[in-house]
């Protein structure tokens, strides 16, 4: 096979992050949240935050698409989104909200700041990011879509949203 120059993920450790950090609030496909992992990993996100009714390692199902990232990706646990938004908070992050809602800003015309801290919260594959969590957010980022449908699969909200954000942090 070929060598694609990857790193161990325990070289992965000692990488520069990107100061980015994922909140899964209550996703229930465990595949959606081993995704979420493998594009952590890919776009040198800090650590994710599991919450709620969401999947956490080690599990079968989480490993088929996380491929071994979710043994690199930093991450943890937490009873409600709300909680880790609160403690993400308090240590000086931007909390985004991924949600469609009255007020949201088009993903291509946010403002990244190289000197800000950021959380990007992903919710729940039918309900979304609960209100608390959104009531507590300092903004709502959503994806433009021009089809039928109204939302995106969360692994691929989420492959778009980390891409948009590394892109200006460290693509440039």
């Amino acid at each position: 096979m070929l060598d694609l120059h990857r790193i161990s993920a325990e070289e992965f450790k000692q990488v520069e992050k990107i100061p980015v950090a994922v909140v899964l609030d209550d996703v229930r496909s465990e595949m959606n949240v081993g995704s979420v992992f493998r594009t952590a990993d890919a776009f040198v996100i800090e650590h994710i935050a599991l919450c709620g009714i969401t999947g956490k390692p080690p599990s079968h199902e989480i490993h088929k698409t996380a491929l071994g990232a979710e043994d690199s990706v930093e991450w943890c646990y937490y009873k409600t989104a709300l909680e880790a938004v609160e403690k993400l908070q308090q240590q000086g992050y931007k909390i985004c909200s991924i949600e469609q809602v009255h007020g949201s800003i088009s993903i291509e015309k946010f403002p990244i700041d190289p000197q800000e801290k950021y959380v990007i919260v992903f919710g729940n594959e039918v309900k979304g990011v609960s209100q608390t969590v959104v009531d507590a957010s300092d903004c709502c980022i959503e994806i433009p879509q021009l089809g039928t449908k109204h939302s995106l699969n969360i692994a691929c909200s989420a492959a778009i949203t980390m891409w948009h954000f590394f892109n200006a942090l460290k693509g440039k």
